[in-house]
């Protein structure tokens, strides 16, 4: 295990914003999290654990700590249950599940996260979501500690789980899908309608806001007349008004003006204040 120091965060990002850092270690099993937790306990540093950074918005200047990137990347299948680490790609797992000929995963298919960010915030798409086909969860806490929830411990809601609760990492989850004929073709039908609706191959942390109960965020932003408006280098997706892209150059800044412009102009036009769904990381 090698840490280094002053990674730049926006390479590990989505969204491609975030200043350096300081320390940084990338872990490929349970061993390699407990020495970096315990690195990180000796020296009195902070630390945060990253997947792919789908829904994370760093400081402009960085973070001051240890970020530690989960790498465990494994992949076991016995019937129609999968076990997979929690730093294994949630879409590619959608995409193997779904050829293999097994449903429930269908909507993972083009999820830029891990599988442990899919636990972690109970990602959801299409009408479907990761809580519908968790079996059981194995999450180490900081003091080396590792337990296994079932889906009844997991404390699931709309993109919200036991583990935001809790510090530690998801180090691998167990799926139990159905077999399905249709799957696949399913999920190609899925992937096609959000490459068509949303900007998939611009940086951005996929939605910023939580869909209120009477009518989608994307659909308040854009009767607020919010598409294509620009702070900086951020702008409103002119595809999909719930994203906010990276035009080049955005900084941290720029998208929490915008964030906050957003909410001020929607409960102006329709009285609702949307909540960001977007992980925030302070400096300190």
């Amino acid at each position: 295990m090698k840490i280094s120091e002053g990674k730049k965060l926006s390479e590990l990002t989505t969204f491609r914003i975030g200043g350096l850092a300081r320390y940084f270690v990338r872990v490929e099993d349970v061993s390699d999290f407990k020495q970096a937790f315990l690195w990180a306990k000796e020296r009195g540093v902070k630390l945060l654990v990253l997947g792919k950074g789908s829904n994370c918005l760093f400081d402009d200047r960085g973070f001051d700590g240890l970020v530690i990137l989960n790498s465990i990347d494994f992949c076991e299948k016995a019937g129609g249950e999968f076990r997979v680490g929690g730093g294994f790609s949630f879409s590619r797992l959608g995409v193997i599940s779904a050829k293999e000929g097994f449903g429930g995963l269908e909507f993972a298919a083009s999820i830029p996260g891990t599988v442990g960010g899919a636990v972690f915030m109970n990602a959801g798409a299409c009408g479907q979501e990761t809580a519908q086909v968790i079996k059981e969860v194995k999450h180490l806490d900081l003091d080396g500690d590792l337990k296994t929830f079932g889906k009844g411990e997991m404390e699931f809601g709309y993109r919200t789980s036991v583990f935001q609760k809790m510090q530690g990492a998801v180090v691998s989850a167990t799926f139990s899908l159905e077999e399905s004929l249709e799957a696949r073709e399913k999920q190609c039908e899925k992937v096609a309608y959000r490459r068509a609706t949303q900007p998939l191959t611009e940086p951005s942390s996929g939605c910023i806001f939580r869909n209120p109960q009477d009518k989608p965020a994307g659909l308040l932003i854009e009767e607020a007349g919010l598409k294509g408006l620009t702070v900086g280098g951020a702008m409103i997706s002119d595809k999909h008004a719930n994203f906010i892209v990276n035009k080049g150059g955005a900084s941290s800044s720029d998208v929490l003006t915008l964030i906050d412009r957003v909410k001020v102009e929607v409960e102006k036009h329709c009285g609702i204040e949307l909540e960001s769904e977007v992980r925030v990381i302070p400096y300190e």
